[in-house]
Parts: C-alpha cells; structure tokens; sequence
C-alpha cells in the first residue's frame, strides 16, 4: 500500500531521508516558509509536486492535521540494478530483467511484475518520472509477486540499459516494423526486455538503444496488444528458449 505522511516538519524530515517519495499534494493558495522550503526540496529532488484545495487535502487525509501538504511514499522499498543483477548470480544464471519504458497503469505495471516473478525473472526496472510507482494497486494485481521480486525505480532508462549492457547484457525491444520475430532472437542468454508505455509504446531514445527489435505477429485487425499481454508473450517465449 501506499503510505501518506502529512504535517509540514514530518514531510520535511521525510524529505531530507532517502526514502522514495512519490508525489506531493500542496494546499493552493497557502503561504508558509516550511511550505516555500518544501517546495524547494522537492525541486530539487525532482519529485512531482501538485497544488489541491484544502477540501481535497481534508478528503485525503480523512480530516487530519496535514498543515496544507501531503506526502505519498511507497511502502515497498525499490531495489538498485546491483540488487537485480545480484538476485541473478545468488540463483546462479544469466540475469533476466524486465525494463517498463513508462507504463502509467498501475494494473500493467502490477500484472507485469507477477508475470516476471511467475517466469523467474530477477527484477523489474522502471522510471521516476513519468511512470506508475509501487503502489496498493500495482501490490494487489502482482498477487503479492511484488514482495519477493526486486523493483529498482531509476533517474533514466536509457542510462539503465547503457548500464545494463556494460554488465554483459543485450536489450531487446519491440517494434511492429522489426524484421524479426520475437521467436527468432535468441532469449537464452543475460537479456534485458523491454516493455513500452500503454500509448506510445517504447520510446525513439529506448528503441535505439536496443540492441535488437522484435515483433509479435499481429493476425487480426487491431495492431497492438496490451503492454501487460505483450510482456507476458515476449517473457514466456524467454522461458520457453531458457528451460
């Protein structure tokens, strides 16, 4: 679940941790130097920060003293690319990741997550910005896959891969116009697959850092699948090859 923490020296204490901090909520039209200090933190840690009525901020809080700002932490802790690649040679295989280029809904993320523990993969990678957290949602649909399987939230996805590949890596993507099929590329050795967003699927920067594109046959008329279907298609067909 997600955690909310309100009050403004608890969301500044919050904020001078490292623990992963989601979004803030900010009351309009509230003068505060703690709220100005607050405000700057999350600048410049670049966390997403939104302005709402006090109402709203009431409604959230369930009518508790949130002083005008609100905090939403992931109850989960997010792991490193190291903790990935770790859980990799601790069960003694080639490593097998999950990289999610900004999926927005919480039950893609979640049903991806259960998918690559249920195919024995070793994490998932997602964005900061622009991309669904850990959440209560993305908890529920993984079926408490995202208890045991390691999820790193990183700065830059394109930085991830380049360090993905400097560990001996080779990324994998998809695209409708690749000459390949996602059956006819080798999935059996350290393989980072990646899983484009809901509506633009993998981003030009991420696609050209792939080291191969693959396509997943489309027969009928519609020309795309859901990024969850995609992912369990391209994961399993990793497993087919691997065991």
């Amino acid at each position: 679940m997600e955690n909310l923490i309100y009050g403004r020296n608890p969301v500044i204490e919050l904020l001078g941790s490292e623990r992963s901090v989601d979004k803030l909520i900010i009351q309009d039209g509230i003068r505060h130097t703690q709220l100005a200090k607050i405000i700057g933190l999350a600048k410049s840690k670049k966390i997403p920060f939104q302005y709402a009525s006090k109402k709203k901020l009431d409604i959230i809080c369930e009518g508790g003293n949130h002083q005008g700002v609100i905090a939403y932490t992931a109850a989960y802790s997010y792991s490193t690319i190291k903790d990935i690649l770790d859980h990799a040679e601790k069960n003694g295989r080639p490593p097998f990741v999950v990289i999610a280029d900004g999926l927005t809904d919480p039950h893609n993320l979640g049903s991806i997550i259960r998918t690559a523990n249920a195919a024995g993969a070793d994490g998932v990678i997602i964005p900061k910005n622009r991309s669904v957290s850990l959440n209560s949602t993305v908890a529920k649909v993984s079926a408490g896959a995202v208890e045991h399987l390691p999820v790193a939230k990183v700065s830059n996805i394109t930085s991830a891969i380049k360090e993905l590949k400097n560990e001996g890596l080779w990324i994998v993507g998809t695209d409708l116009s690749a000459a390949q099929l996602h059956t006819e590329c080798d999935l059996t050795g350290p393989i980072g697959i990646v899983i484009g967003s809901e509506d633009k699927g993998i981003s030009q920067i991420v696609r050209n850092n792939c080291d191969f594109l693959v396509k997943i046959p489309m027969i009928g008329e519609i020309q795309s699948l859901n990024a969850s279907v995609a992912a369990g298609i391209l994961l399993y067909e990793a497993v087919r090859q691997r065991y």
